[in-house]
């Protein structure tokens, strides 16, 4: 019975997350109040303080469960065969990710700069990340040409967000488009998202 009340709280820590999430991107960072958090999930402001101590605090926990999502891929692809399969899995899983998450945190960053330039919450060990994954999906002695190509369709992935922020596509549509123009990068066939 206690794993039941353990997870009902992480479903709950997660609903006020993409409940924050949705009101730091639609009415800023700044504008968004713990209690219009509380009165849009239906909960008390206590509880929500039961969870988080404030918005700061909201704001570190999505991106740590950003990170935390990366680091996860990085275990995974670190213990696999180096070559195109591993290549193709990581850009799958990438955009998976990217798609699944991703998109409404770069959407976040881009309507609330100045804030999260203030917060740093987690964001300074990003570049490491991008090169342990780098790392672990190419190998040293590959030709320069192919190291490159590998970092540019792991970018693409990520970038294809910023690029195509303005243009009439779904969160999906843009997604697996980057998903599509990073494989061809890698010489790879893009077919189905699996």
């Amino acid at each position: 019975m206690a794993g039941a009340g353990r997870r009902s709280g992480q479903d709950t820590k997660a609903r006020i997350q993409e409940v924050a999430l949705d009101l730091f991107t639609e009415r800023g960072y700044e504008a968004t109040s713990m209690r219009e958090i509380a009165e849009r999930l239906g909960i008390t402001k206590a509880a929500l303080y039961y969870h988080f101590k404030n918005k700061e605090d909201i704001v570190v926990s999505l991106f740590n469960r950003q990170m935390t999502a990366v680091d996860e891929l990085i275990d995974w692809a670190s213990g696999q065969p180096r070559g195109p399969g591993l290549r193709r899995e990581v850009i799958e899983r990438w955009s998976a990710l990217t798609a699944r998450q991703g998109v409404r945190m770069f959407r976040f960053a881009m309507a609330n700069q100045h804030t999260l330039r203030e917060l740093k919450p987690g964001r300074e060990g990003m570049f490491q990340r991008f090169q342990l994954l780098f790392d672990a999906v190419t190998d040293p002695d590959a030709p320069l040409e192919e190291k490159l190509r590998t970092r540019l369709a792991l970018l693409t992935v990520q970038m294809s967000m910023m690029a195509g922020r303005d243009l009439d596509a779904t969160d999906e549509e843009l997604a697996e488009a980057a998903r599509g123009i990073s494989l061809e990068l890698l010489g790879l066939r893009a077919g189905p998202s699996s």
